[in-house]
């Protein structure tokens, strides 16, 4: 792979990503998860179809599940 010509864009943004890279790494975080493409498509319709935005759903099944398992008769697993 050959390096891009640098142009006053590029390096400016170069520039921009060395300086707040670790700033950015440290205020935010991504799921790296792989999923059958049918279950992917079936909530993204879902959530489009609602309004809905992916880390909404994300919040709000992560509270639901907090809750249902800080219930006694929850079974973890």
């Amino acid at each position: 792979m050959s390096i891009k010509e640098d142009t006053p864009a590029r390096l400016a943004r170069r520039r921009y990503e060395l300086k707040n890279k670790e700033i950015r790494k440290a205020s935010s975080a991504n799921f790296q998860v792989l999923m059958p493409r049918s279950l992917y498509t079936e909530i993204n319709e879902f959530l489009s179809d609602n309004g809905i935005t992916k880390v909404d759903f994300v919040k709000y099944a992560y509270e639901m599940l907090k809750a249902d398992l800080s219930q006694p008769d929850a079974v973890n697993g």
